[in-house]
């Protein structure tokens, strides 16, 4: 049996494949899909692959502070969001690093600016690896 990760509700998560470290998350037991908020989405296509190029803020306390991303572009899925609005969404697939584990996920790229956190980790992105203590916050990186 794999020994699995307990992590608190909130954790500072790495997207290496993006250059993002650090980022503050808000783990979501609720949530299906995990979702990264991103600004000025660009979709584009180059040697017949799907490409996505956006803006994000590693830093929710620096937001002048910006990191220019392009990855290609997994999926369009329709998301139905906490208030109840469907939206199509772009769906990356990139490594997910917390702790000294990493494994790769399915993020959606939304627009979470009325959020306090920057991405949302859902159960999908848990996948079997982790145990949520609700009570707890960044238990693996105080």
């Amino acid at each position: 049996m794999n020994q699995k990760m307990i992590i608190g509700n909130t954790e500072a998560i790495c997207l290496p494949e993006l250059g993002i470290t650090g980022l503050h998350t808000r783990v979501d037991t609720g949530a299906k899909t995990s979702s990264l908020h991103v600004d000025n989405l660009l979709c584009s296509e180059t040697d017949g692959e799907s490409y996505v190029e956006f803006d994000l803020h590693p830093d929710i306390y620096h937001l002048e502070e910006i990191v220019r991303c392009k990855t290609k572009l997994k999926a369009s899925k329709r998301i139905k969001s906490s208030n109840g609005e469907v939206e199509t969404r772009c769906v990356i697939e990139t490594m997910l690093k917390i702790g000294d584990q990493q494994w790769l996920i399915d993020i959606t790229l939304s627009n979470r600016q009325d959020m306090t956190y920057m991405m949302l980790l859902g159960r999908q992105g848990m996948s079997d690896k982790v145990i949520v203590d609700p009570a707890g916050e960044f238990l693996l990186t105080r």
